[in-house]
């Protein structure tokens, strides 16, 4: 047993003893995450509404298809981000991680925003718009692993799915403030101007977000958990070699409850129904300002349902909270279209709106789920990796499928069933977990975190 003293301001637990700590830590994860995953949409929503006519238009018929296509590109590189951000969170801490992740995401994105298209230097623009994406999603990645584990490790043990959401509520808010920029341009630079400039600007506004995230992420402090195993000299010399040896069934499981989320979330986040509500040659062709605005809304609702979620599984347990999510977004999946279809703008937001209170529920828990799922010495790549992989399975390619789905068919109802599939593979995945709410998280505790979280299995 380690004789070392905890850290000033900690508790033996590992917890932050000062409230103003906590709140510092929780502010800086929500600002964090939100500048993230704004960076990260404001790519799905340009690459449904001008990317398709400024990077791919040669392609004619399959612009569209590419576009989305482009947008997935990126999950493929977020296992290799999740691994070297886990591989360094768990050598050398969770906060110098998540300061580089920050700086990459927002330097990509910038040069976004400056890149020339397809009529200035041909082939090249593609090319240069898809290396740009990789390195957002390398970013991804490494963000959400080490933000979650900030916020879970620093938390009351009777608080985690409430300090959990926190960096959860950072997809809704980066929707909601990407959504939102795209709208005041759409209005600011309306028609022709917002393809030749307008749609830039939301992507150098990004240096903005990334200095003032910068500016509150250096200013917590290091993972309590993170900190003890340092004092000790316990971190392990190849997380990811350990994580793979002892938890590749469980990297699986808990990679398939992502997906069963991440597909349905990705028709707004990936920028399907933007496209699909406002194509001039499609069903609806709806303005796309109000289409915007709408999208916008939701990812309000998004915010309010994942909080929620995350205080709920502190009383409730992640599990059972999970399984109410899921039942809540199988009903979303099957309204989703039907109000969608009828071209009316208050309804497109109604459908979307009953979505995201699903998706909120299965995703408002999943920090504290995923924290609670491996120990200590590799939980930064266990749940790093999870996570990436579950966006590969499930968001990547979701808006692509979609329109594919909805041009082989000619009807929405198979994009209904396929997000319907995503939602029942969530729900089997949760079924096959053991709730472990509450369960120790400290260094002290490694013996029984190893012990499998997957029903009818003793130990990983």
């Amino acid at each position: 047993m380690s004789t070392s003293k905890p850290e000033a301001g900690f508790t033996p637990t590992g917890t932050i003893a000062n409230p103003v700590d906590r709140r510092r830590v929780v502010f800086a994860t929500v600002v964090g995450t939100t500048v993230e995953w704004y960076d990260f949409f404001i790519y799905a929503t340009a690459a449904a509404l001008v990317f398709t006519q400024l990077f791919f238009a040669p392609l004619g018929a399959n612009s569209l298809i590419v576009s989305f296509a482009t947008v997935g590109v990126s999950f493929l590189f977020r296992p290799l981000g999740a691994f070297l951000a886990g591989h360094f969170g768990d050598k050398y801490g969770r906060k110098v991680v998540l300061m580089w992740t920050l700086i990459l995401m927002g330097a990509a994105t910038a040069l976004i925003g400056v890149l020339p298209t397809y009529e200035a230097i041909g082939v090249w623009a593609p090319i240069l718009l898809v290396l740009l994406r990789i390195l957002q999603g390398l970013s991804a990645g490494g963000e959400w692993g080490g933000a979650v584990l900030m916020a879970v490790e620093h938390a009351p043990k009777t608080r985690r799915g409430a300090f959990g959401a926190s960096p959860q509520i950072g997809v809704p808010l980066g929707l909601l403030l990407a959504s939102g920029v795209m709208a005041v341009m759409a209005m600011i630079a309306p028609g022709d101007a917002f393809l030749e400039w307008g749609w830039r600007i939301p992507f150098l506004f990004s240096v903005v977000l990334i200095l003032v995230g910068w500016y509150v992420r250096r200013r917590v402090e290091e993972s309590p958990v993170f900190t003890e195993l340092a004092e000790r000299k316990e971190q392990t010399r190849m997380p990811i070699v350990q994580l793979f040896r002892k938890h590749a069934l469980l990297v699986v499981i808990a990679a398939l409850v992502f997906a069963g989320n991440n597909a349905v979330g990705y028709m707004t986040t990936g920028g399907y129904i933007q496209n699909y509500s406002t194509d001039p040659e499609g069903p609806l062709a709806l303005e796309r300002g109000p289409v915007l605005w709408a999208v916008a809304g939701s990812a309000v609702m998004w915010l309010l349902s994942t909080l929620a979620a995350g205080f709920l599984s502190d009383r409730l347990g992640r599990r059972t909270t999970y399984i109410i999510g899921w039942i809540l977004q199988l009903a979303g999946v099957f309204l989703l279209f039907p109000l969608v279809n009828t071209g009316d703008i208050g309804l497109l937001f109604l459908g979307l709106a009953i979505l995201t209170i699903g998706l909120g529920f299965t995703y408002g828990p999943q920090a504290a789920l995923y924290s609670e799922l491996f120990p200590a010495s590799i939980r930064f790549s266990g749940v790093s990796i999870s996570y990436a992989i579950g966006a590969i399975l499930g968001g990547a390619f979701a808006p692509m499928i979609a329109t594919w789905l909805v041009k082989e068919t000619g009807t929405t109802m198979s994009v209904t069933w396929y997000l319907a599939g995503m939602t029942l593979i969530g729900l089997i995945a949760t079924l096959l977990l053991r709730d472990r709410t509450g369960i120790p998280l400290g260094p002290d505790h490694e013996a029984e975190q190893s012990v499998s979280p997957i029903r009818g299995l003793s130990r990983a």
